[in-house]
């Protein structure tokens, strides 16, 4: 299974703030430096992580944006599901378009649909704050990330 670019810069997004002091204030320009992408894909996703309550907004001279909750209470498997469109592996997953002729009969389904089950359990298992363990180590590679783009 293939995530999305959505659902990857929300981890990214997450996984900045979270290496961050939890009173330490980022912006959207400080991320897409650290990761070089673009500042405009990552504005919506962080009005989206923002309206879910992962992420607070901090407006004014002195903004930014910060983890809304601890690391330890956002679980992957349930920000996957919730910035993933579809889990449609194959045609038969999707009830209203399938076409397949052998939907029927198919044993293929059923071991992707086991297959996807087992994915997501395993992101169950996992939960922002086992992704950055030692916060230090993220800290240092986005300092020379930033460091490099303003050079």
């Amino acid at each position: 299974m293939r995530l999305t670019l959505y659902t990857d810069y929300s981890l990214r997004v997450l996984i900045f703030l979270a290496s961050k002091p939890k009173t330490e204030l980022s912006n959207i320009k400080e991320i897409a430096d650290a990761y070089r992408i673009s500042k405009n894909h990552l504005m919506k996703v962080t009005y989206e992580l923002g309206k879910k309550g992962l992420i607070e907004t901090i407006r004014g001279r002195n903004g930014g944006i910060r983890l809304a909750r601890s690391p330890a209470e956002i679980n992957i498997g349930k920000l996957v599901r919730t910035t993933e469109e579809d889990f449609h592996l194959v045609e038969c997953f999707d009830a209203q378009n399938n076409q397949c002729v052998i939907t029927p009969v198919c044993g293929l389904k059923h071991v992707l649909g086991k297959a996807l089950n087992a994915y997501l359990s395993v992101l169950d298992e996992y939960t922002l704050a086992d992704l950055i363990q030692n916060p230090m180590e993220y800290r240092f590679l986005f300092q020379e990330r930033q460091q490099d783009a303003t050079m």
